[in-house]
């Protein structure tokens, strides 16, 4: 297995969206915490989610040999055994970074979201309950950020990640056959409203710092981005249904996750959170460019 058939397999550049998950979490929390052992909570982020984007390839290897033959599994590229063996030690990985990272509190996040990846991956996928599981997997992976200092104040970003997240995994079936004009129209109808209410709840928070007026300003800029990023190919999927249309949205609804954790993360007053997430965006995007690897 070389290492582009690895990226490949574990869809690389995606993964740095994640990042923001946690930053959002921890953005949204009142208190520090110890910086030093936390900023290993965004890279077990983006471990278990590296590790879960392996085991989804391994469990799909049948379906993609039919549907999907170039990627690496049924191309013969890499091994069913290297792919299984890779997600199961990535997201090892990342539950024992979060356990350094954050201690018993960060244990009891990331052994659900290790949990729910796996359900997803190997058994909820297919099923009418697979979006859900997905939705979860986003919006513990924000509370994985705050999980040190306390998970309550996170749960807004949480659940505005979480249904982002449950659209763009409901629009995505249709990747393959194609979509409908009622799943594409959900799927807009849900960013206006998670974008609305990002808006809504960086403009009700207290203005506490100096900084808070232009970071509010700067919160509610994110989440019209966000919605710009998203609504426009989900409305062109309501109305074109092709399986392109729906992998242009679907792709489009993961690359604006990244303005809408920056949103969250500006609500809570945290610049440095939001330029990370910036430069993670520029490095997926730059990543995606020179080595040509997918992100759905």
């Amino acid at each position: 297995m070389t290492p582009r058939d690895a990226a490949e397999l574990v869809r690389a550049p995606a993964a740095l969206t994640v990042l923001g998950d946690t930053l959002a979490g921890m953005a949204s929390s009142p208190g520090r915490g110890p910086a030093r052992r936390r900023v290993l909570l965004p890279v077990a982020s983006a471990c278990l989610y590296l590790g879960g984007m392996a085991l989804n390839d391994y469990a799909d290897r049948d379906l993609d040999a039919v549907e999907r033959p170039e990627r690496p599994i049924p191309s013969g590229r890499v091994t069913p055994g290297q792919a299984l063996a890779t997600g199961a030690a990535l997201t090892g990985a990342g539950v024992t970074l979060a356990a350094l990272g954050g201690g018993r509190a960060a244990l009891t996040v990331a052994v659900p979201l290790a949990a729910c990846v796996l359900t997803y991956d190997l058994v909820a996928k297919d099923s009418r309950s697979g979006p859900l599981v997905m939705a979860a997997c986003r919006g513990l992976d924000v509370l994985l950020g705050a999980a040190p200092t306390g998970v309550r104040p996170a749960l807004p970003a949480a659940a505005a990640l979480a249904v982002h997240t449950l659209g763009v995994t409901v629009l995505s079936r249709g990747e393959v056959h194609g979509t409908t004009t009622a799943v594409g129209t959900s799927a807009a109808v849900t960013t206006a409203v998670v974008a609305a209410g990002t808006a809504a709840a960086a403009l009700a928070r207290p203005g506490t710092a100096p900084a808070r007026g232009w970071a509010r300003g700067g919160a509610v800029a994110a989440a019209a981005a966000y919605a710009a990023a998203c609504l426009p190919g989900q409305l062109r999927a309501a109305q074109d249904r092709s399986a392109g249309a729906a992998r242009s949205a679907t792709r489009a609804g993961i690359q604006a996750m990244v303005p809408l954790q920056a949103a969250w993360a500006l609500r809570g007053g945290r610049v440095e959170a939001v330029a990370l997430a910036g430069a993670s965006a520029a490095a997926a995007a730059l990543l995606r460019r020179r080595g040509r690897v997918s992100i759905t």
